[in-house]
C-alpha cells in the first residue's frame, strides 16, 4: 500500500508535522482537493521537464511583443501582465527576453506565432540557464562578460553575478575563508596578467604597504636564489663570483639537480626561503671551491674582478665634472685626487713591470 502525507488538523505549531495517509484514504478526499493535488503534481512535472520555460511560455503566449498595438492582438503588455501576476514588469521581462533570445536560435516559436493558451512542446530544462538571466545586470556588458566567464569555467551565471552584485559579502568570505581566499588570489592573477591598470594599481598597494613590500622582496630574493640554482641544474652553466659564466662540472650539476629537485617537492603553501637559502649558499661554496681547484681559472677569475673594478672605477671618475670648480673646490679634494693619482701610478708601475718581456 502506498503512502503520502496530509498535515493533520493539530499540527497547525508544527507544520512539519504530517501523519502517513493511504491511497485509499486520500481517494476519499473532497473531489476539488483531489483535483488540486492532480493540477499540483502536473504542474511540478512539467517544471521538472523543462525549468523556466513553463513559465516563459505563458509569458511568450500572454505578451504582445514590441510593435503590436492592443487592437492587432488579444495579448497584454509586460506592464499588465505583471499587474496580473503580482510582480515586477522586469521580471517579466527577464522571461520575454530569454524567450526571444531562444527563438532567435530556433528552439522555440517566436511570439507571433504564438496565442494565449496554445501549449507547445518545450525544451529541456537545462537549456533554460543558457537564455535566461535572473538579474537585470546580466543584461549589461558587464552582466554579459560574468555570465560568458562562469559559463567558460562551468558554473551558472547567475551564481556569478549575485557574487558580482554583492561585494561586501565577498569581502567577507575571503577573510572569513582560506579557500575562499586562495581562489581569489588565482583569479586576480590570472586577470593582472591581462589589465595594465589594475597590475598599476596592485604596484602601488604593495608599494605602500610595508608587510607586503618585505614580503616580496622576500620572494624576489629567493626565486633569484632558485633561478641560480636551475641555471646550473638545467643549463649546465655557473657564474663565478667574479662574474664568469662557465661550464659545471658533472658532479657540480649533479649536486644542483639533487636541490632543484628537493625545491621542486616543497608543497604550494610550503614557504621555499630556507631551502633555497641553503640550496644557493651550498652551490656558490661549490662553485668558489671549483675556482680555487683550478690554477688556470684561478688566475682568470682574479683577472676579471681587477678589469671589473677597474671599469666601475673608470665610470665613477669620468662622472665627475670640474666645470664649477671654484664653487666646489676644498682642500680635501685635491688631496684625495693625488693620493688618487699615487695610487694610480703605483697600480701602473706594477702592471708594467708584470709586462712579459720581448
Amino acid at each position: 500500500m502506498t503512502a503520502t502525507f496530509v498535515p493533520t488538523a493539530g499540527s497547525a505549531a508544527r507544520p512539519d508535522a504530517q501523519v502517513p495517509v493511504s491511497r485509499e484514504a486520500r481517494d476519499t478526499l473532497p473531489r476539488d482537493a483531489q483535483d488540486s493535488v492532480s493540477r499540483d503534481a502536473r504542474d511540478f512535472g512539467a517544471y521538472a521537464r523543462t525549468g523556466g520555460w513553463a513559465f516563459a511560455l505563458k509569458v511568450a503566449r500572454s505578451v504582445r511583443p514590441g510593435g503590436q498595438s492592443a487592437d492587432e492582438t488579444a495579448k497584454v503588455s509586460a506592464k499588465e501582465f505583471a499587474e496580473l501576476a503580482g510582480c515586477s514588469p522586469e521580471r517579466v521581462m527577464r522571461y520575454y527576453k530569454a524567450w526571444d533570445k531562444a527563438a532567435d536560435d530556433g528552439l522555440v516559436p517566436h511570439f507571433e506565432v504564438l496565442v494565449p493558451g496554445e501549449e507547445i512542446e518545450l525544451p529541456d530544462a537545462d537549456a533554460w540557464l543558457t537564455y535566461y538571466a535572473a538579474r537585470s545586470s546580466a543584461s549589461s556588458e558587464r552582466g554579459t562578460a560574468i555570465a560568458e566567464a562562469a559559463q567558460a569555467e562551468g558554473i551558472r551565471p547567475t551564481k556569478a553575478l549575485e557574487v558580482a552584485e554583492n561585494p561586501t559579502a565577498l569581502r567577507a568570505a575571503i577573510l572569513a575563508d582560506p579557500s575562499t581566499a586562495q581562489a581569489a588570489r588565482t583569479a586576480l592573477l590570472d586577470r593582472v596578467k591581462e589589465d595594465p591598470a589594475l597590475q598599476a594599481e596592485l604596484a602601488r598597494d604593495i608599494a605602500r604597504t610595508d608587510e607586503l613590500k618585505k614580503a616580496v622582496a622576500t620572494e624576489t630574493r629567493a626565486a633569484d636564489r632558485i633561478g641560480y640554482v636551475r641555471q646550473i641544474a638545467e643549463k649546465g652553466q655557473i657564474r663565478t663570483p667574479a662574474g664568469q659564466t662557465l661550464d659545471a662540472p658533472a658532479e657540480l650539476r649533479s649536486e644542483a639537480e639533487r636541490h632543484l629537485s628537493l625545491l621542486d617537492e616543497l608543497d604550494e603553501g610550503e614557504g621555499t626561503g630556507e631551502w633555497a637559502a641553503e640550496a644557493y649558499d651550498t652551490m656558490k661554496g661549490l662553485v668558489v671551491e671549483t675556482v680555487e681547484a683550478d690554477p688556470e681559472l684561478r688566475v682568470q677569475e682574479r683577472r676579471t674582478k681587477f678589469y671589473n673594478s677597474l671599469q666601475r672605477a673608470t665610470k665613477v671618475f669620468e662622472e665627475l665634472t670640474f666645470d664649477d670648480a671654484d664653487d666646489i673646490y676644498e682642500d680635501d679634494m685635491v688631496q684625495r685626487l693625488e693620493d688618487l693619482q699615487q695610487a694610480i701610478g703605483s697600480c701602473i708601475a706594477a702592471l708594467r713591470g708584470a709586462a712579459p718581456r720581448e
